[in-house]
């Protein structure tokens, strides 16, 4: 079919550029949607398979390991077998995978299902910006974004009300059946609105599948001794997958070192505000995960909320964040982020310990509403500087790449910390069936959650810096051709996945500033993916930086530079020469 406007030509007013938006933003909502109703359906899930705590954790943390582990890979698929096809295939694999989900007789085939689940979600998540990136005019991008990232924010804000509805009424199963329709109307329209691009074949690199595999078996091989510990102590079936799993990790990080195109680049890591950064990443999203996993299961099962009620009593957070994350990013720009980083992280583990007077006959009002709002401030606060900084501590050509790990590690740590905390608490395998022996372990694992936040608070007021160093002009660069053959016996290999110009400094390599284009941020899960944008006034002497979409200039192809998914893979698309033939 002839597409009325070519890739990087539609306009987002345009009817093709509505129906594009709505592709992606139903794409990213099945994955966003599922981030958070799941939660609220665990009680329900474990009393109708007869499960476990244990079993719980990895209906959570099957869908975190297959995603965390792969949604970097993801990207670069896109980017080299269609951006289009790739979104396509997450977003059947997610549906189907669903549906397994939905029909699942025991607790092994929801979890190995939920773990599929995963595997689309790294497809379809990256994929529905990369769309974005690849389809629009280069001066519609940002408002494309926006809108995507805000549409996005209002999916996960309503995720657990729409899941305590479904499972209050119709049941657990439809938390997951809810996708197929989704993705029912998502598919055609993205074949017939949504055009094809792919990468331009110059600059095709190889993918780290090893460094994928590596990754997911190590945290697999945590995840497991973790969640197992409990019921089965320090017996060699906890030990030998615990032990197994940190010497993958060990593996994982000489593959990257070693690798030309490595998808986790350990040039990045030099960047000291990049690696500060991911560290107080780690930090709030474990807790922020292990939080939520617990606290909802702690309104219903101790504080007698049905599915609903529960669901919707954790809404505070969430519209608070879609309201004044916009802000708040303004204002992390104003004072820069080492204040936000510092305070945020301290008002929320402030309401993660007064949650523990949320206990049986709690009055919502008065025990666990002001528990939500200083949480919810307190993720204001620091979310959407978060995400500002990790962007702004790298050169814009790899800002999305940035993006990626950053996204990457929160899940990571997420993951850990739904497998670690109940055995930090002291939670039995039955814990959750009784609310006595709930409610002691909940209120034993708050403070947890409040001292990783303290490390993280602690981590940004010692090693963020307040604003990045100022860019370093750039020395004057040779010829792309003179470039290519001086650089050929030292980087023979490099293009490809995530290789290319490695970083000095923040902004030393092009002296182009970096800001979000997401202005809305309401994950709590994960930071928001977001491509980044090179700031309008470029510093003195550095020239003036590509805008996103445009063509980096002669030689970008060889750079294996992030392709549109913010993630490795390819250069940023121009208006021609990289539609689908």
């Amino acid at each position: 079919m002839t597409m009325p406007s070519p890739p990087g030509g539609v306009r987002l007013v345009s009817p093709q550029g509505r129906w594009v938006l709505l592709t992606a933003v139903l794409g990213s909502g099945m994955a966003m949607l599922d981030s958070t109703v799941v939660n609220v359906a665990l009680p329900h899930i474990g009393d109708d398979l007869h499960a476990d705590l244990g079993v719980l954790q990895w209906t959570i943390t099957a869908y975190m390991l297959t995603l965390a582990s792969l949604i970097l890979l993801g990207g670069a698929l896109g980017d080299r077998y269609g951006r289009r096809r790739i979104f396509l295939v997450g977003v059947v694999w997610f549906a189907v995978a669903s549906l397994l989900c939905g029909l699942a007789p025991t607790s092994g085939v929801l979890i190995a299902a939920r773990a599929l689940q995963g595997i689309g979600g790294a497809l379809l998540t990256p994929g529905s910006l990369a769309l974005i990136q690849a389809v629009f005019r280069p001066d519609d991008r940002a408002r494309a974004v926006g809108a995507w990232s805000g549409l996005g924010g209002v999916a996960t804000a309503i995720g657990p009300f729409v899941g305590g509805w479904l499972v209050d009424g119709a049941g657990w199963r439809w938390v997951f059946f809810l996708n197929v329709p989704l993705a029912l109307v998502c598919v055609p329209i993205a074949l017939r609105c949504v055009p094809e691009t792919r990468e331009r074949a110059a600059a095709r690199g190889g993918f780290d599948v090893a460094g994928a595999v590596l990754g997911a078996l190590a945290l697999g091989g945590v995840t497991y001794a973790l969640i197992a510990a409990p019921e089965r102590g320090l017996s060699a079936g906890v030990v030998v997958p615990g032990v197994a799993g940190l010497l993958l990790g060990v593996a994982f990080v000489e593959v990257e070192r070693r690798r030309a195109a490595p998808m986790l680049p350990p040039q990045l890591f030099t960047v000291r505000q990049f690696s500060a950064v991911n560290a107080v990443t780690v930090c709030v999203y474990a807790a922020f995960s292990g939080f939520f996993f617990l606290a909802v299961v702690q309104l219903q099962v101790v504080g007698g909320y049905s599915a609903l009620a529960a669901g919707t009593a954790l809404l505070p957070t969430t519209v608070l964040m879609l309201l004044l994350s916009a802000r708040s990013g303004e204002l992390g720009q104003r004072i820069g982020p080492r204040i936000p980083l510092t305070v945020g992280p301290l008002l929320c583990a402030v309401g993660m310990l007064l949650m523990t007077r949320a206990g049986p006959g709690a009055s919502y009002v008065v025990d666990v509403l002001p528990a939500l709002v200083v949480l919810g401030a307190g993720m204001v606060t620091l979310v959407a500087p978060l995400t500002a900084t990790v962007l702004a501590s790298v050169d814009v050509d790899r800002a999305g790449l940035a993006s990626g790990i950053n996204n990457a590690a929160a899940r990571a740590a997420g993951l850990v910390a739904i497998a670690a905390l109940p055995l930090l608490a002291g939670m039995g395998p039955q814990a959750y069936r009784s609310a006595d022996a709930f409610d002691a372990a909940f209120r034993r694992a708050m403070p947890w959650c409040a001292g990783v936040l303290l490390v993280g608070s602690v981590i940004a007021g010692l090693t963020v810096r307040t604003a990045p160093p100022a860019p370093a002009v750039p020395e004057e660069q040779p010829e792309p051709a003179e470039r290519a053959a001086a650089a050929a016996p030292e980087a023979a290999g490099a293009a490809g996945a995530a290789g290319g110009a490695s970083v000095v400094h923040e902004g030393a390599r092009h002296g182009a500033p970096c800001h979000p284009e997401c202005t809305y941020h309401c994950g709590v899960g994960a930071p928001p993916l977001d491509p980044g944008d090179a700031a309008t006034e470029p510093p003195a002497g550095a020239g003036t930086p590509p805008g996103p979409g445009v063509s980096p200039g002669p030689g970008a192809e060889a750079s294996g530079l992030p392709g549109p998914s913010g993630l490795p893979g390819a250069e940023r698309p121009g208006p021609e020469g990289d539609r689908e033939p």
